[in-house]
């Protein structure tokens, strides 16, 4: 039955491996169930219901996934997109969390309506490719810093701005450990490094004060349970940002922001993870690309429902495949998993930040590595992309860091006298970033 629903024969594999290939997979990317919520819960959210929530729409859209298109590819809560959600949306322009999750909810729908459409992918394809790559490094370099800081390894300084923390401190000292496992872990390919760095580093807690007569990791209450309410986040969405004008025009530039960074995001992760399974045709092409692109469209809805940040494919579905994952029965596997891992959410909820730390840094060093592709030997190039790059992690908002490169990448198209070298949506998305950061059309309020 298997292998009529999935083609294994056609695909030249079996159950047994697509087995091993999903449980790999889910390895590869486990840590989302303890690092999202955590990120998302500095928004008000509440954590344990967050972890329910993870596991949920993770399961539920690599099913979506692996029943549309057939694809060893696993979806879940995306990291830089949940970052944006909590610190730039929620913390930095000051929206609460419920009309965040709005906000993906529009962002799902309109996300959808460029994907049936084809417009979708057109605009992915505007868009300079060094610029894609710089806004994928400048977003790792944000995870990092939000690893440091939420790890105690930096700290705010009046007179250097950032500063090295108490590295005696427990919580800053385990960071550091969990710092240098998890990169000894990936730099001798242990599989699923990140996800055993954060069990050793949480274990190593348990030994270490917290400098409050306690240790950095608390032990769990029980190691098994039902799975946590998910109602306290669980269709919450509000809409409040399109009662007047003077609301959406908040709300349109972090909208815009989102459809960005989804769209890139899952169009690299989709291109990438299908060319190594060897399922591109001869002329680089993906065969039921338009399935791909609305199953995840319809998974950004679902995730605003559920009571999340936007869910993306996920680079680490490239694992899998590496193990020998052909089909969407890898993805079914994951997905089995994520669902599994629910009655582990007492485990998970005792997993503290100075462990989730070393993940957020060990990601953003796999997402700046791409940096490599920018051709920095011409300043045209070079110059916008490290602006996106700086200005992502030193403003604190991806949508602001996107919104310089963009910019610039116009203005020096125009001023060189070579205007066309720049697309028509660029210059678009350009003028509304210019816009609201002059205060001409202020978006910002």
């Amino acid at each position: 039955m298997l292998n009529r629903l999935f083609k294994l024969t056609d695909h030249g594999t079996t159950v047994s491996r697509e087995l091993q290939a999903g449980l790999t997979t889910f390895a590869a990317m486990a840590y989302i169930l303890a690092v999202n919520p955590s990120i998302l819960a500095d928004a008000g959210m509440d954590r344990a219901a967050l972890v329910t929530v993870t596991a949920l729409t993770a399961a539920v859209a690599t099913f979506l996934m692996a029943a549309l298109t057939n694809f060893p590819l696993a979806l879940a809560p995306g990291m830089g997109i949940n970052a944006f959600f909590t610190y730039s949306i929620c913390i930095g322009a000051g929206v609460p969390w419920q009309q965040a999750l709005g906000m993906v909810f529009v962002n799902g729908f309109i996300f959808l309506a460029l994907s049936v459409t084809g417009v979708r992918e057109k605009i992915v394809r505007a868009i300079p490719y060094s610029l894609k790559i710089a806004i994928t490094c400048g977003i790792g370099l944000f995870i990092a810093f939000i690893g440091l800081k939420n790890g105690g390894i930096i700290v705010a300084s009046p007179a250097t701005y950032v500063t090295h923390g108490d590295f005696t401190s427990g919580p800053a000292l385990v960071c550091l450990i969990g710092i240098a496992l998890t990169i000894l872990l990936v730099a001798r390919g242990v599989p699923a490094a990140i996800i055993i760095g954060i069990v050793v580093t949480s274990i190593i807690g348990l030994f270490i004060p917290d400098g409050n007569g306690g240790k950095v990791t608390a032990l769990p209450e029980s190691w098994f349970a039902m799975p946590s309410d998910p109602s306290p986040v669980f269709l919450q969405l509000e809409f409040g940002f399109l009662s007047s004008w003077s609301a959406f025009q908040v709300a349109l530039p972090l909208i815009l922001t989102l459809l960005l960074v989804d769209m890139f995001d899952n169009i690299g992760t989709l291109i990438g993870v299908t060319k190594r399974a060897g399922l591109l045709d001869k002329d680089g092409n993906l065969p039921k690309a338009g399935n791909a692109l609305v199953a995840d469209s319809i998974a950004a809805i679902l995730s605003s429902l559920f009571g999340t940040s936007t869910v993306v494919s996920y680079i680490e579905s490239a694992s899998g495949v590496e193990a020998g994952g052909r089909t969407g029965l890898t993805a079914v596997t994951v997905g089995v998993l994520m669902l599994l891992a629910l009655f582990l959410t007492p485990i998970i909820l005792a997993i503290p930040a100075a462990a989730t730390a070393p993940a957020l840094v060990v990601v953003g060093i796999f997402m700046l590595q791409s940096v490599t592709e920018i051709k920095m030997d011409d300043f045209r190039v070079a110059a916008p992309a490290m602006l996106i790059i700086l200005c992502i992690p030193l403003t604190f908002s991806i949508a602001e860091g996107i919104g310089f490169g963009l910019i610039s990448a116009a203005l020096l198209a125009l001023a060189s006298g070579k205007p066309k070298t720049f697309p028509t949506v660029g210059y678009i998305i350009a003028a509304i970033f210019f816009l609201q950061f002059f205060e001409i059309f202020p978006f910002s309020g």
